[in-house]
Order: structure tokens, then C-alpha cells, then sequence
């Protein structure tokens, strides 16, 4: 039975024998992980499982990344063990990280962090379980399973944390030296459905997080989206500590924009925007880019109505917001990403994201299928954009909190037409290419010009003979 230890009193609390017999299960995936262990254990070590692979086996969530820790060896003598099994690499030596070759598992040893973005380390192997963990964020990411008892050794609380869904600070103090951490709680919010404490909800309200990087936001970003059920709950987590207009200052700018209650019975335009975001979420998606595309999109879709919403004649319209969202969007991706084919995506998802209702509205033929699907090229699809419009109508439940479940037949019926058009998921081809225009007309502007007339042309009367196809072009030009 997997034992709970409180390392201090050395109270003993059990755990469900699945939590167990699910690791050793996953643990014989990794040969020889389990030789290694033995080895420490006989040499006098202790090798614990940490981090984020313990909280998800607790919540019964997939393992993805093992993080072993190893008490009361040297660095020199764990090495040598390591070596014994194959090739061994430094992660980074002066972090106490290794590597066996073929081994897809981080090893570490016990060490202590001075504050800053390149913090000095000293690597203690004998400072105890204990300080070992107070080091680390959240109580329920400061626990560790010895893989050789597997018992759980919880010094801060962290299992009951997790059961009762809160989020605290192992050790405050520690907790503010890495601002990022504040990005962190963010993004557990939405992906364990968790919430802090008033401890922890404090400090984060006052955490400086001004010097921490694109690429390090990007990553927590990325977490929240592509990792939680309700991302939503990350960002009005955001909006309740008042720090929305500070770190999305786009999506700040639409809480309390007013929408016609006709079509929007959610209400304001940031309650939309978040049962959007959460809709998008439970959509199937062909890889992580085109999800983090799609699901931006849901987030941006909007935010040009914060410049649009008038009142006309006692009715709230937003005439040309998804035109003036694209620069909002792309705006809010620049801080938070540095991926120019994802914002470039997302903007055109913006600025077309009421193209699907139009179009059946307007019984729309086959060319502008054609047309829009060229438009979204090359990044983004009318796949996509139908998964944008969707998130778009199922963001409107009276009900707050979350997103409406129903399909819409308006969209089914788009996606229909653009398969039928064969430009669902890619533009339809060029028939004629720069290459065979080359005894005509050198490559440039004009060149550009007369390939743009050709497509228009294959498009509106369906001209697919490459040689009438630039008889024509050559005739119109002259």
C-alpha cells in the first residue's frame, strides 16, 4: 500500500494501491530505471520520484516527464553509478542534472537557488527532504514518491492540497524570487481547476513580473490553453486579482462591453469571450499549432469590439469589429508569443470569423469558398475557421460560467459547402505558376499581377487549361 508520510511527525496516511501499481506499471516502460535505483539504494542513496509526474499520478492524469531526485550520494558517486548503465550527459553540471543515454528521465540532486534569472546553485545531496522541497512552487508539486518503499513523502501538505483543490506557497518567500511563478499559478488554475488561497492570491496581486520573458510567458500561455478543460478560469483568475489590464490589457478592454441580449444573451463582451475560449477547448484538433491557433482566435475573435460597440437606436452593434480586431489581436500574440505564423493565423481567423454564417446566409457559391480559402492561406483553413465560428455561437449561454455543448447546423452546412468545394482543409491549387510565364514577362510585380489573374479566373469560371488560361491573362492585359 503507498503510504503517506508527513516527514516532521512521521504520520502515516494511505493511499488507493492502484496510485501504486500505476507507477510500477509506468515505471517498467523506462529500462533499466529500476536497476538504477537498486544500485543507489545499496550504495546508501535515496531516489525519489518529484514534481509534476507525483501530482499527476495522484490526480490520475497521465505521467509525461519523470524528474528523479537522489539523496545522500555525491555527485561523483551518483555519475559513477549512471555510467554503469550506458553514456552520460549533464543537463547541466553545475545544476547537479544528468541524463543516461536512452533514457528519457531528468536526474537530479538536491540543491538550493539564489534569486535571479541565472541564480547561483549549490548542490547539498544530505540537506534533507525537507529543505529539498521548500524550494519548490506549490505545496502540491513539493512531494516525492521513494522508489524503492513507494511511499509518499509529503513535508508540506500538498496531497491534502490537492484533494481539497487548493493552491498555496510552499514557502513564501522562496515563492516571489521566480516571478514566473506568478504565470504558473495562472495556468494551474485552468488546467487543474484549482484555486488559491487567500495566501497565495496575495502575493501573486503584488508579484513584479515586468522583467520576465516572452519566451517563458509564451510557454505558461501555451500550458493554459493546450492543457486545461475551462482555460477561462486562468484568465478571470487574472481579472479577480485585478491584474487583467496588466497582462492582457486587449481582453481587459472588453469586460464590460455591452452586446445585444437578442444574440448575446450572456451578456458583456468578455463573457462571451471566455465561453468562447472554453468552447474551443473541447474540440478535436489535428495537432498542438493548429489548437493554439484556433483557441487564440476564440480569445481574439472579439476584442475589435471594445473600438466598435455603439448604440444605435437603443440596439448595441459592432459594425467592423472583426476587421479592427486583427491589429488588436496580433497586438495581445506579440507579448505573449514570438510565433509570426501563429499570429499571422489568427488574425486572418479574426478577420473572417463571421465569414461561415454569411455564407450560408447568403447561399454563397462555390468561388467563395474558393476565395475565402485562398484568403486564410497559408496557415489557417476553413476547417479552422468553422471550429472559430462554432466557439463563436456556443459562447452564448445565459447561464454563465460555461460554454453552450449544442452543434449548430449553420456551420455543419459550411463545412459542407467547403468540402463539396474541395478547399476545406487547403486553397485550391494554381494551374498556372511563374515558371510558365517566364518567355513573357520577367519575375516581379507584374508578374504577380498576372498569376493573381489567373487564379481569380480558374476560380470564377473554373479554367483549369494551362495554355487557355494564359492566352486569357495575356488577352486582358493587353
Amino acid at each position: 500500500m503507498v503510504k503517506a508520510i508527513d516527514v516532521t511527525s512521521m504520520n502515516t496516511t494511505e493511499i488507493d494501491k492502484n496510485i501504486q501499481n500505476t507507477l510500477i506499471t509506468y515505471l517498467e516502460v523506462y529500462h533499466p530505471l529500476m536497476s538504477i535505483v537498486k544500485k543507489i539504494n545499496k550504495k546508501g542513496g535515496r531516489v525519489l520520484l518529484v514534481g509534476g509526474a507525483v501530482r499527476d499520478l495522484l490526480l490520475g492524469r497521465p505521467i509525461k516527464d519523470l524528474d528523479i531526485e537522489v539523496h545522500g550520494l555525491s555527485l561523483e558517486d551518483f555519475e559513477a553509478i549512471l555510467k554503469k548503465f550506458g553514456g552520460v550527459v549533464f543537463v547541466g553540471k553545475s545544476f547537479g542534472v544528468l541524463r543516461l543515454h536512452g533514457l528519457d528521465v531528468d536526474w537530479a540532486l538536491p540543491r538550493t537557488d539564489s534569486v535571479g534569472r541565472k541564480p547561483d546553485v549549490e548542490i547539498d545531496p544530505y540537506m534533507g527532504i525537507k529543505s529539498a522541497f521548500r524550494r519548490r512552487d506549490l505545496t502540491i508539486n513539493s512531494m516525492g514518491i521513494d522508489l524503492s518503499t513507494f511511499d509518499l513523502l509529503d513535508p508540506y501538505g500538498g496531497y491534502e492540497h490537492l484533494k481539497k483543490g487548493i493552491l498555496h506557497a510552499t514557502d513564501e518567500a522562496k515563492f516571489v524570487e521566480d516571478p514566473l511563478r506568478f504565470y504558473r499559478v495562472m495556468q494551474f488554475v485552468g488546467r487543474f481547476g484549482m484555486h488559491p488561497d487567500e495566501q497565495l492570491n496575495e502575493i501573486c496581486k503584488k508579484m513584479d513580473v515586468s522583467e520576465v520573458s516572452t519566451e517563458r510567458i509564451e510557454t505558461e500561455f501555451e500550458k493554459l490553453i493546450l492543457k486545461s478543460k475551462y482555460p477561462s478560469l486562468g484568465i478571470r483568475w487574472l481579472k479577480d486579482l485585478s491584474r487583467l489590464a496588466e497582462i492582457l490589457p486587449e481582453v481587459a478592454s472588453v469586460v464590460g462591453i455591452p452586446q445585444n441580449p437578442a444574440w448575446h444573451p450572456e451578456g458583456e463582451v468578455f463573457e462571451h469571450t471566455m465561453q468562447c475560449l472554453d468552447a474551443s477547448a473541447a474540440f478535436d484538433y489535428d495537432d498542438d499549432e493548429q489548437q493554439l491557433m484556433v483557441m487564440y482566435a476564440a480569445l481574439c475573435h472579439d476584442l475589435g469590439k471594445s473600438i466598435t460597440t455603439q448604440d444605435v437606436g437603443g440596439v448595441f452593434k459592432s459594425i467592423g469589429h472583426s476587421k479592427e480586431g486583427v491589429a488588436i489581436s496580433k497586438k495581445l500574440l506579440t507579448r505573449i508569443t514570438k510565433k509570426k505564423d501563429l499570429i499571422e493565423a489568427v488574425g486572418k481567423l479574426v478577420r473572417y470569423h463571421m465569414a461561415p454564417s454569411q455564407f450560408i446566409a447568403a447561399n454563397a457559391k462555390p468561388a467563395a469558398y474558393k476565395r475565402l480559402a485562398k484568403n486564410l492561406a497559408p496557415h489557417a483553413t476553413l476547417q479552422m475557421l468553422a471550429k472559430v465560428a462554432l466557439a463563436d455561437k456556443q459562447g452564448r449561454n445565459p447561464i454563465k460560467g460555461k460554454p453552450l455543448k449544442k452543434k449548430l447546423p449553420v456551420i455543419d452546412k459550411f463545412l459542407e459547402k467547403a468540402k463539396d468545394a474541395k478547399v476545406e482543409k487547403k486553397p485550391e491549387p494554381p494551374v498556372l505558376l511563374g515558371r510558365d510565364l517566364f518567355d513573357v514577362v520577367e519575375p516581379g510585380p507584374k508578374m504577380g499581377e498576372l498569376l493573381k489573374k489567373a487564379y481569380e479566373l480558374k476560380i470564377e469560371e473554373g479554367i483549369k487549361d494551362k495554355k487557355e488560361l494564359k492566352k486569357k491573362i495575356l488577352e486582358d492585359k493587353q
